[in-house]
């Protein structure tokens, strides 16, 4: 339709090749052959050490940082490293020290975890300075984690329920139990869901414990690979791409689940069977941690490559030892936690730093962008 319009302006053939070419690669996810590497320190005062465990596309990144008061909950962005604190109260009934770890932000900010709190540990939202108690089921523990937010600001976690734990939905004050798998005992968890409501985790089955997708009220079993005793989603993207990976005798392997098909992802040279998919963004890059040649490496795999990031240019020769990467965002940012030259077990930030030609491709872009704009104005 587009081209059809252009030619009866008068648009050469070229031209219109070369515009549609330039869009294309204003969109497109290239592979990056050089990274750059921050660590993101950690909260004055405490244990050093800090784990990331979440980033939106802004770049905003949280997780978890010792602190003077214990472990707390962290949002770091442009360099500053902030600490989210703790709902009131405090106490809490599993080991009885205050904490607050942050898991999942969306594009608006809003930042989700678990804090202790006055009765037990509490799923929280964060957001603008302010922690709001999410609550938990009618009938359980006094217990419940939030793991993932979409930007429409549904949560997903777990609390204890009337009869064991429960995954959850939480949207406007409002927390609804999702249920279970048929045939297997009371227990669930969700851990991602995307921006169409789509919801992926863990439950019991009669099978022993599963990856569900649940969506419009129904809960689906994704199945498993190999022989394995149990799988386990979680995250998903807007293409409905769900990453997790499946236990059984052969070991762990991490999965990519799309419309009804598993593929595992296989592992890293030298570590044995065993590898772990935790996030992915909308590109379909995912992002775990691998057995490998030296122990458990943080991995990206995208189009059937697994590359051990500890190994990319950027961070190799760096002593930087990256364990596991946990979030991936939509402009290709991995965070999550390793090593780092001093010795310290410290989140990081890896950065892709696109190739000189494909700086180059973009201004081509932006300069045919220029050339159309006059030449439609000039044959307006």
């Amino acid at each position: 339709m587009v081209a059809a319009a252009s030619t009866r302006r008068g648009w050469s053939k070229p031209l219109r090749a070369a515009a549609l070419f330039s869009m294309g690669v204003c969109v497109t996810s290239t592979v990056s052959a050089h990274w750059t590497i921050t660590d993101l320190g950690d909260l004055p005062g405490g244990s050093n050490y800090s784990f990331a465990l979440g980033i939106n596309n802004a770049g905003q990144v949280v997780g978890v940082s010792g602190a003077a008061t214990g472990d707390r909950a962290f949002l770091w962005q442009n360099g500053v490293m902030t600490n989210l604190g703790d709902l009131p109260g405090g106490g809490d009934h599993r080991g009885g020290a205050d904490f607050s770890y942050a898991y999942g932000i969306n594009n608006a900010g809003q930042v989700v975890g678990v804090s202790t709190a006055a009765t037990g540990s509490r799923a929280f939202m964060w957001q603008n300075g302010v922690m709001t108690n999410l609550g938990d089921l009618p009938g359980g523990a006094d217990d419940s984690e939030a793991y993932g937010i979409n930007n429409a600001g549904q949560v997903v976690g777990s609390s204890g329920a009337a009869s064991g734990y429960s995954a959850f939905v939480w949207q406007n004050g409002v927390m609804t139990n999702l249920g279970d798998l048929p045939g297997g005992g009371d227990n669930s968890h969700a851990y991602g869901i995307n921006n169409a409501g789509q919801v992926v985790g863990g439950s019991y089955a009669a099978t022993g414990t599963r990856a569900f997708l649940w969506q419009n009220s129904v809960m689906t079993e994704l199945g498993n690979l190999r022989e394995s005793y149990l799988s386990d989603a979680r995250g998903i993207n807007d293409a409905g791409q769900v990453v997790g990976f499946s236990y059984g005798a052969g070991g762990n392997s991490a999965f990519v689940w799309q419309n009804g098909v598993s593929t595992e992802l296989g592992d890293l040279p030298g570590g044995g069977s065993y590898s772990v998919a935790v996030g992915i963004n909308s590109t379909g890059q995912v992002v775990g941690s691998s057995g490998a040649a030296a122990g458990q490496s943080a991995f990206l795999w995208q189009n059937g490559v697994m590359t051990d990031l500890s190994t990319v240019s950027g961070v190799a020769g760096t002593v930087w030892n990256l364990i596991d990467a946990t979030a991936i965002n939509d402009v290709g940012q991995i965070v999550g936690n390793g090593t780092n030259p001093q010795g310290v077990t410290s989140a990081f930030i890896l950065t892709p730093v696109p190739e000189p030609e494909v700086y180059l491709m973009m201004g081509v872009g932006v300069c045919l962008a220029g050339v159309i704009a006059r030449r439609r104005k000039q044959i307006g």
